[in-house]
């Protein structure tokens, strides 16, 4: 046993130092130490030596296994050493040559606009929260007071999933998601992407997004708004900039308007971005309707609220005297790279 041990001992050695590679020699540790390996072999034929000579046997098969192992675990260190030596030879490094222009990136201009709105109202006590991009035309239309037979329902405005599934045309949708859950009183804000089929120019695109603000407590009047959506004016386009409600129709509000704010170009002067008029319009806003209340399991003779919507996209364009709205998404670095 002893002599076919130290055959096997010497057939490995002999084949290690012939191994030109890694590869070789990970062959070599499988044929001699693996599971099906020739030492592995005369473990399994241990049964049929002496009981009183398998000590000394198993002892001499481990010696000749630790024998290979530490042999092999060498000649890998000496093989790696040489390939990593080959390697930097190999690669060797110009350092003279000029190096790589790295390109950090950074946030868009809406993302930019966005979280400033967010801080604003952040401050002023809000909450941000979010809703599906894909709703139940319940919650985007039914349950702000927008019934059946309402234009705005017309499928050329509005991309159907089913009849009862669309994608949502407004954030409005989450204020009814968070009304019908009863936790009052609420004052959110909620932005996020809405889609509309609309063709695409300077000022529409299929998708955009919208930032929709709501206020439902006790005591709650027109003049909370109005102070609201002033203090959001001024922190956004500066102390001094004025604002003017003027009187519009929307189904969900009652009674509503629509907000301009003093050109922050000529500073109500008149100028071409303001087409000589000195103010610009800014957003939508009014009363929350006594049926969206009702609907939402909430009682108008307790709890008054108002609601806003502004459209991200246009307040960014505003801002940043951005006169095309494609800009925003054809993901031009030339255009990206100035904000």
């Amino acid at each position: 046993m002893k002599d076919k041990l130290q055959k096997i001992k010497d057939d490995a050695v002999a084949a290690i130092k012939a191994s030109e590679g890694l590869g070789a020699l990970n062959d070599v540790r499988v044929n001699f130490l693996g599971k099906k390996g020739v030492l592995t072999s005369v473990l399994k034929g241990m049964k049929d030596v002496a009981p009183e000579d398998r000590p000394a046997v198993g002892q001499m098969v481990n010696e000749a296994r630790e024998a290979i192992e530490n042999l092999i675990e060498d000649t890998k260190k000496k093989m790696e050493a040489a390939e990593l030596e080959k390697q930097l030879e190999d690669e060797v490094i110009d350092v003279t040559l000029p190096a790589k222009k790295s390109i950090c990136g950074h946030r868009h201009p809406n993302i930019i606009t966005l979280e400033e709105v967010e801080n604003i109202f952040i401050g002023m006590g809000y909450e941000v929260v979010e809703g599906p991009e894909v709703e139940y035309d319940y919650y985007n239309f039914e349950a702000l007071n927008i019934p059946a037979n309402h234009p705005a329902k017309d499928e050329q405005d509005t991309f159907y999933i089913n009849d009862k599934i669309v994608l949502r045309t407004q954030t409005s949708s989450v204020q009814a998601r968070i009304m019908e859950q009863g936790k009052l009183p609420i004052r959110i804000l909620s932005p996020g992407r809405a889609f509309r089929s609309d063709e695409v120019d300077a000022t529409h695109s299929p998708s955009f997004h919208q930032i929709e603000g709501l206020v439902i407590d006790k005591g709650i009047t027109f003049a909370d708004l109005k102070g609201t959506l002033e203090e959001f004016a001024k922190k956004l386009y500066g102390e001094d900039t004025k604002v003017k409600f003027r009187p519009h129709h929307f189904p969900f509000t009652e009674p509503s308007a629509e907000v301009d704010v003093t050109c922050f170009k000529c500073k109500g002067k008149g100028c071409r971005f303001c087409k000589n008029s000195g103010w610009v319009e800014i957003l939508g806003c009014g009363m929350v309707h006594p049926n969206v209340l009702r609907m939402s399991g909430i009682d108008p003779e307790v709890y008054q609220g108002f609601a806003f919507g502004v459209g991200l996209e246009r307040i960014t364009l505003f801002k940043y005297e951005i006169d095309d709205m494609r800009l925003l998404y054809e993901n031009d670095t030339r255009f990206l790279r100035q904000f």
